[in-house]
């Protein structure tokens, strides 16, 4: 059976279209759809919080994830750890002292593939001052127009200076924090 070139090279470069139309990035966070939390254990008793008002700059195409970054930047004041005086008490000076640090924020420095749609995303994260590398494994799905970006990993508080004072001892309040989060972004138009 002898294939023409003629109908073999336009079926090819239709292929080769098809998939460099696929290519999407994600680049746009709703927010609304996001969530952003931490857990922690206060007197050994599991806690959890969130952020409510936070924003990213994202550039994410999952067949080119070296090329990828991602800058967040969250509104401290807009904590809650589930009641208003616990909430006034975190924004104090002796936790993350919103009035001269109102935002923290990480931006990443490389991300890598893991591979089974995992990645492992590097950066710096600056709270209350200070900065300092942080890793986490992230997991992505497509999901419609959207891609879903999960992941979780751990800080010290004390490395931040999170909770000063009487707040420094870790049986209060235990200096581990895991933060959570599970954002949603819409491709790039």
């Amino acid at each position: 059976m002898k294939i023409r070139l003629a109908y073999t090279l336009p079926l090819l470069l239709s292929l080769l279209a098809s998939t460099a139309a696929q290519a999407v990035e994600y680049s746009q966070l709703l927010a609304d759809k996001s969530s952003l939390g931490f857990s922690y254990r206060q007197m050994n008793v599991p806690m959890d919080g969130s952020f409510k008002r936070f924003k990213a700059q994202l550039a994410f195409d999952p067949a080119q994830p070296a090329k990828a970054s991602a800058a967040f930047e969250i509104e401290v004041a807009s904590i809650d750890v589930g009641s208003a005086e616990g909430n006034s008490e975190v924004s104090g000076k002796l936790w993350f002292n919103t009035a001269t640090h109102p935002t923290a924020r990480f931006v990443s420095s490389g991300i890598k593939a893991l591979g089974n749609n995992r990645f492992e995303v590097a950066g710096k994260l600056t709270i209350k001052g200070k900065t300092l590398d942080v890793s986490t494994p992230v997991s992505f799905k497509a999901d419609g127009a959207n891609g879903v970006f999960e992941g979780a990993f751990t800080i010290k508080r004390a490395d931040y200076a999170i909770g000063e004072g009487m707040w420094a001892d870790f049986g209060t309040v235990a200096n581990d924090v895991q933060i959570k989060f599970r954002l949603l972004a819409a491709a790039k138009k």
